[in-house]
């Protein structure tokens, strides 16, 4: 009777409930796996905009004091450097504790966190930034004491000089940008940051040479624009609809917790600052090297070719700390790993397509700089590095986002330590100077650390228990 009940027959489904099922379950997974490629993606086009639009402040005035001569244009380039290694630097750090904070805060619906957390972060950056004005206010004798050339240290103390009121709008821009991206209210910023830069290259036109001010109205060119990027968030915030339930206006309850917001904060700066310290660290040691102009002028090239390359994985990097803090916020792990795996596929797609551009157009890049073929060959030697380690820093950037969304951030401080300090700057070193391989052994360093830090983040996140990461707000 069994057997006979077991018989297909005419009234039986032609597909089993079961087959039904794993249908739906594909299915559904599938739209799953679409829908957090399209969620990244609206994320990371503007947040993409937004860092090279940032980055292209301090480019745009550069390259204005770069026409009143090569003192000018040492001093401000030497300065910007400084600032960013003493300042910027360190308030991208600590604002990205907002990614951890704002974001888990917004997945569990707990809107009106994410004005008190924003206004935490605000009272600390600036408390931060009246010591690094007072270091910028002598950097002229900080960098001549570290044995650099007497008259460009004195020109870039003056440049620093006035980009003291830069420090406190950038850190209050950083807590904006967290708070609006924690939301994933992302193209407000991208529009007011293009606006912004737009009207920077008025104003430094008119401060460097209308208003006799040369190199020191540059340098308030930059104070003007994070200002005014700064104002136009604000009032974003207070009038927008979409902000209503997140920002409720000031609250001493801001001034609770501050503790617990510097014991993520600090972290943070320390595992961002050891990182962008590392490549500052290659530049001074290219000036060591046998023919130092050689070396550091093509390691200059490909630092920036290859810092207006990192802005897309750092864009994606944003997009996944993002997803992966308001989905463990929403008590969503599954979602939360999802969002991981897709954003490694789409870094790594990412990487293979701009290293194949690196790798086929290596021989010409050197020409948009120098016309000496000793320069451009170099630089297409360089290019053949840059290709492998984008790909890299690219899996890194995605795994970093990671670490912020899910508030691993010591541990990131560590692994970086480690990486860049322990594994790396030595290679690299020990590739320059002893076995003479030049500028190519400190970048062969550089491709050490990305490795070791990739690795080491992925065999952390590989052995996290995701069901156990929402305990932050469940």
């Amino acid at each position: 009777m069994d057997g006979e009940d077991q018989k297909p027959s005419l009234e039986s489904p032609l597909i089993s409930q079961e087959a039904v099922s794993d249908h739906s379950r594909n299915g559904a997974k599938r739209e799953e796996i679409l829908g957090e490629v399209k969620k990244q993606l609206k994320l990371a086009g503007p947040l993409m905009s937004v860092n090279v639009l940032l980055y292209s402040l301090q480019v745009i005035s550069v390259m204005f004091v770069g026409h009143l001569g090569e003192l000018a244009l040492s001093g401000a380039s030497m300065a910007t450097s400084f600032a960013s290694v003493t300042g910027f630097s360190l308030m991208v750090g600590m604002g990205s504790a907002l990614d951890t904070f704002c974001g888990q805060s917004f997945g569990a619906k707990q809107y009106h966190m994410l004005g008190v957390h924003k206004q935490r972060a605000m009272v600390v950056l600036l408390l931060v930034s009246i010591p690094v004005a007072f270091i910028w206010n002598n950097t002229g004798h900080i960098l001549a004491s570290l044995g650099q050339d007497p008259e460009i240290s004195a020109e870039a103390g003056l440049y620093a000089h006035f980009m003291i009121p830069s420090i406190f709008a950038f850190a209050l821009l950083q807590c904006h940008i967290r708070f609006l991206q924690a939301q994933n209210n992302v193209v407000p910023m991208m529009i007011t940051t293009g606006f912004t830069t737009l009207l920077h290259t008025l104003t430094c036109w008119m401060l460097v040479f209308k208003s006799g001010l040369g190199n020191k109205g540059a340098a308030l060119a930059n104070a003007i624009s994070y200002w005014i990027n700064v104002l136009l968030l604000a009032i974003y915030v207070r009038i927008s609809p979409s902000c209503k339930e997140t920002w409720t206006g000031f609250s001493k309850e801001a001034l609770h917790d501050v503790l617990k917001f510097l014991k993520l904060a600090i972290p943070s700066a320390i595992m961002l600052c050891l990182e962008i310290w590392s490549f500052e660290m290659m530049v001074l040691l290219s000036g060591l090297l046998p023919n130092p102009k050689l070396e550091t002028s093509v390691l200059s090239i490909s630092l920036n070719t290859y810092t207006v390359l990192y802005m897309i994985p750092l864009g994606l990097s944003g997009a996944t700390s993002i997803r992966v803090s308001n989905e463990l916020g929403a008590g969503q792990p599954q979602a939360a790993l999802l969002a991981v795996y897709v954003a490694l596929f789409m870094v790594a797609i990412e990487g293979i397509l701009v290293a194949t551009a690196l790798i086929l157009g290596h021989n010409f890049w050197g020409y948009s700089y120098s016309g000496e073929e000793k320069v451009v060959n170099y630089v297409g030697e360089m290019m053949l590095l840059l290709a492998g380690s984008q790909f890299i820093d690219g899996i890194q950037s995605v795994l970093s986002g990671v670490v912020r969304g899910s508030g691993k951030q010591k541990i990131g401080a560590l692994v970086n330590l480690g990486a860049y300090y322990l594994a790396g700057i030595p290679s690299g070193a020990l590739l320059a100077f002893v076995y003479h391989i030049g500028g190519k052994g400190l970048w062969t360093g550089i491709i050490v650390s990305l490795f070791m830090q990739a690795l080491f983040l992925a065999i952390m996140i590989l052995s996290t228990n995701w069901e156990k990461e929402v305990w932050f707000f469940h």
